[in-house]
């Protein structure tokens, strides 16, 4: 009895070692599976400045949005006119300003490098494409809603109005001398959607926006291409990298 009463105590002791060490691994992965799983928070009080600044990088895909006059079904018309997408670039600077949590008023004042094209399509067989190369400073006022960041990221969308002015202008002269003629300023809607990546000196923020103008730039005159045309406004889709 003796003998059966000390391996008892023995077994107890070998369970009592045994369950010791699985705890002991237990609480080690645990504190290994938090130290995996921690991520620093770069920039932490970013949030906390009024102002901030920053460059743009953009290559805007635009061209002309086109509303034909009743001189298009006449016969020295064209019965196609067009106008393609074209790519261009953009550079400027942007200036954010803290409103609250969620919002921020937001301007990117750029230069951009456009060229357009206009194609007409001839009922003999003909084309003819009116191509107008201009560069053009744009400045937006934009209201900025931005989501709770998330350790180092957030989404944000934002809308706004852009206001542009054409500073020169290339044109090339179609057949018979005549030329593509448009107004030198501009007004449209904006609207657009974006990601915020924090890293450790900077912040990075790819940016989807739509531009859509409201006035019409076409401007006939003696002489100039553009029959069968009413109305020209500007449609751009932007692609932007924001550097903070």
């Amino acid at each position: 009895m003796h003998t059966t009463y000390l391996r008892d105590l023995f077994n107890l002791h070998r369970a009592q070692v045994i369950f010791g060490f699985l705890g002991l691994l237990l609480a080690a992965q645990e504190v290994q599976a938090q130290g995996t799983g921690y991520r620093r928070r770069h920039l932490e009080f970013y949030d906390d400045k009024p102002i901030h600044y920053g460059i743009l990088f953009a290559v805007p895909f635009t061209r002309f949005n086109i509303s034909h006059s009743n001189e298009f079904v006449s016969k020295d018309s064209a019965f196609v006119i067009q106008s393609p997408n074209n790519a261009a670039f953009r550079m400027g600077f942007t200036i954010n300003a803290f409103m609250n949590e969620h919002f921020d008023l937001r301007t990117t004042p750029s230069v951009s490098l456009y060229e357009r094209h206009v194609k007409f399509s001839y009922p003999n067989g003909t084309d003819k494409t009116e191509k107008r190369e201009s560069t053009w400073i744009e400045v937006p006022l934009l209201l900025k809603y931005k989501s709770l960041r998330r350790v180092n990221s957030r989404m944000y969308m934002l809308a706004g109005v852009t206001f542009g002015i054409e500073t020169n202008v290339k044109r090339n002269r179609g057949g018979g001398g005549g030329r593509l003629d448009t107004k030198s300023s501009d007004f449209s809607i904006d609207y657009g959607i974006g990601y915020e990546q924090f890293f450790e000196f900077f912040k990075f923020a790819p940016e989807l926006r739509f531009s859509h103008g409201l006035m019409n730039v076409f401007q006939p005159t003696k002489n100039s291409a553009g029959m069968g045309i009413n109305r020209l406004s500007t449609h751009t889709v932007t692609l932007y990298l924001n550097f903070e």
